[in-house]
């Protein structure tokens, strides 16, 4: 198998336009162009102010429409700042309120600093006899705790030996009347024996009788 030939030959394009021969007109001339009907400087005029007053037209809407825009948003703006406004107000008037609720405390407080320390001072020897008289009085509040803790103590363990001392009696009367019933039952018992021996007794001497009967005979 030989090689395949793909050799193109050369034409000259110039030579291939000639022998094509003049090129038919595809669209209008220069001729053309420069013949071409034109308007009037009247008929410009009209024309132009037929576009002015079409821009003006969009340009009186354009402006009543950035008019009504910025209306809106002057009474947009009013509210948000009048809401902002009304909030610094309202943290405003709490600030002041807690400061003035924190200067009466503070006031009260320095009053009644005051009035204790102006009581310490005019009533120092009362208080002496006073703090005798409360210690005398906490003393004796102590003892009476102590002889009540006492009492409900004492209390307590009688109430527990009263307990026990009423179990171990119960528990003294139940043997007891085990007891009894185990007597009883033995008492009883022994009776039953004590007639079995005599009759048993009785039928011995009956025997005896009727064969000393019969020797005799």
């Amino acid at each position: 198998m030989g090689k395949r030939d793909n050799r193109v030959a050369y034409i000259n394009p110039i030579a291939a336009a000639r022998a094509r021969g003049p090129a038919q007109n595809a669209g209008p001339s220069i001729q053309d162009y420069l013949s071409r009907p034109r308007p009037t400087w009247e008929e410009l005029k009209e024309q132009l102010e037929k576009k002015k007053k079409g821009s003006r037209a969009l340009a009186d809407f354009e402006d009543k429409m950035n008019d009504k825009w910025r209306k809106e948003l002057a009474k947009n703006r009013e509210k948000l700042l009048s809401g902002i406004e009304k909030e610094k107000d309202k943290k405003i008037t709490d600030k002041e309120k807690e400061e003035k609720k924190e200067k009466k405390e503070k006031k009260k407080k320095e009053k009644k600093k005051s009035s204790r320390h102006s009581s310490s001072s005019s009533s120092s020897s009362s208080s002496d006899s006073s703090s005798s008289s409360s210690s005398e009085s906490e003393e004796v509040d102590e003892k009476k705790s102590i002889k009540k803790k006492r009492k409900r103590k004492k209390s307590s363990v009688r109430r527990a030996s009263d307990s026990s001392e009423e179990e171990s009696d119960a528990d003294s009367k139940k043997k007891k009347r085990i007891k009894e019933e185990v007597d009883r039952e033995k008492d009883k018992s022994k009776k039953k024996r004590k007639n079995k021996h005599k009759k048993h007794g009785r039928k011995k001497k009956k025997k005896a009788a009727s064969h000393s009967d019969s020797e005799l005979d």
